[in-house]
C-alpha cells in the first residue's frame, strides 16, 4: 500500500470514527496524518448511585506513514490506583494492534478496552457491595459480643479464681489487723470509736428486769420504833 492510500484509507477511518464517537472524539490534527483523541467510559457513568464504580479512559492515537499496515501510536491515559489494570489495558492494546494489521483497527481497540472498563465496573461494584456487607456483619458481631460476656473456658477460670483467692485471702488478713488492733483499746475508746457498744449491754439485759429493784421489806419493820432526833 503506497503513502496515498495509507493517508487515504486514514482518513475515511476517522471520517467514520467521528460519526460513531459524536462526543468521546476530539481532532487534534489531521496533517500530516491524523491525530485525536477518543474517551471512553464503562458502564454505571450516568448513574448516581453506581458512578463511584466507572471506570475512564483516554486514549490518544496519532497514524503513522504505513498505518494500517503498521499500528498507530497510541497513548493511555487511564487514572486507577490499581497498577496492574493499567498493564492490563496495555496487553490489550497490544493484542489487537497485532491481530489486526493491514486493517482499519481503532474501533476494535475501542471496544475491547471498553469491555475490559466494564469488567472492572462490575468488579467495583461487587468490591464495594462485599465491604458494605462485611462492615455491617462485623457491627452485628460486635454488638453481639457485648452481650454474651466472656466464654467460660479452664484458663480463665483458674485464672478468676487465683485472683478469688488472692483478695479473699487479703480481706482476712485485714480482718485479723483490725481485731488486734481493737483489743488493745481500752472500754472508753472503743466507746468512742463505737458508740452503740452501751446499747449493745443492755440488749444483753432481760427488757423485765430494767427498772425494777427488788426490796426487803422486813428491813423496814423496826422503823416505827426508832426515834428520830428533830
Amino acid at each position: 500500500m503506497t503513502p496515498e492510500e495509507c493517508k487515504e484509507e486514514q482518513m475515511a477511518e476517522l471520517e467514520a470514527l467521528e460519526s460513531i464517537y459524536i462526543d468521546e472524539l476530539e481532532v487534534h490534527t489531521t496533517e500530516p496524518y491524523p491525530s485525536f483523541t477518543i474517551t471512553i467510559s464503562s458502564q454505571g457513568l450516568d448513574d448516581p448511585e453506581r458512578e463511584q464504580d466507572s471506570e475512564m479512559c483516554e486514549l490518544m492515537f496519532t497514524f503513522t506513514p504505513q498505518y494500517p499496515e503498521e499500528g498507530p501510536e497510541i497513548l493511555i491515559n487511564f487514572e486507577t490506583e490499581r497498577e496492574e489494570r493499567i498493564a492490563e489495558i496495555s496487553d490489550i492494546k497490544d493484542a489487537v494492534v497485532e491481530e489486526s494489521l493491514g486493517m482499519s483497527m481503532v474501533f476494535t481497540i475501542v471496544s475491547a478496552i471498553t469491555d475490559k472498563l466494564n469488567e472492572y465496573f462490575d468488579e467495583n461494584t461487587r468490591l464495594r457491595e462485599d465491604a458494605a456487607e462485611l462492615a455491617i456483619k462485623l457491627a452485628e458481631e460486635a454488638e453481639r459480643k457485648k452481650f454474651e460476656g466472656t466464654k467460660c473456658t479452664v484458663e480463665n477460670f483458674m485464672a478468676w479464681k487465683l485472683k478469688f483467692d488472692e483478695e479473699r485471702q487479703k480481706e482476712r488478713k485485714a480482718a485479723k489487723l483490725k481485731l488486734h488492733d481493737a483489743s488493745k483499746l481500752t472500754g472508753y475508746e472503743l466507746f468512742m470509736i463505737d458508740k452503740t457498744l452501751d446499747e449493745s449491754d443492755l440488749q444483753l439485759l432481760d427488757p423485765e428486769d430494767i427498772g425494777v429493784v427488788d426490796v426487803d421489806e422486813s428491813l423496814f419493820d423496826d422503823m416505827d420504833e426508832l426515834e428520830l432526833e428533830d
